[in-house]
């Protein structure tokens, strides 16, 4: 399972990200994510980037199966927060098969913040490039409770 632990600089950039987000300020989509701990129950919260594609609106875990991507499978449910709003919600992971187009469309977005985990990929990589590097990439889409 791929999995790329955060440094201490990527730390402080998220750490700050999650304190503007946590005081409604969204960073082209970013909310924070709070979600129980599959071992300590306690609710665990970092930021991440939401998007939409056609309508619906999907999580991509750019580092792999981090810990955040663990505890939303075993809690099968979280909550994104902006500021003092919050929406709970149920995640639907998405097949290896249906996350090209999505991961091209978090990269087309996001690559200035997240492009270094992409391990090379970028927007215009081959299909077959991103195929190929799909299951290393979580993503769920978001649905209503």
């Amino acid at each position: 399972m791929r999995y790329l632990a955060p440094k201490r600089a990527s730390n402080a950039f998220n750490d700050f990200a999650k304190w503007l987000t946590a005081r409604g300020v969204s960073l082209l989509g970013s909310r924070v994510l709070a979600v129980r701990g599959r071992r300590s129950g306690e609710v665990r919260t970092t930021v991440v980037n939401v998007f939409t594609h056609v309508g619906e609106r999907y999580l991509l875990a750019p580092r792999g199966h981090t810990q955040w991507v663990r505890n939303l499978r075993a809690a099968g449910e979280g909550e994104l927060r902006l500021g003092r709003r919050s929406q709970r919600f149920v995640p639907v992971e998405i097949a290896d098969r249906e996350k090209p187009e999505l991961i091209r469309l978090y990269l087309r977005k996001w690559a200035w913040e997240t492009g270094a985990f992409f391990d090379g990929l970028k927007a215009d990589s081959p299909e077959a490039d991103i195929e190929a590097a799909a299951p290393g990439f979580p993503v769920f889409r978001i649905a209503g409770i």
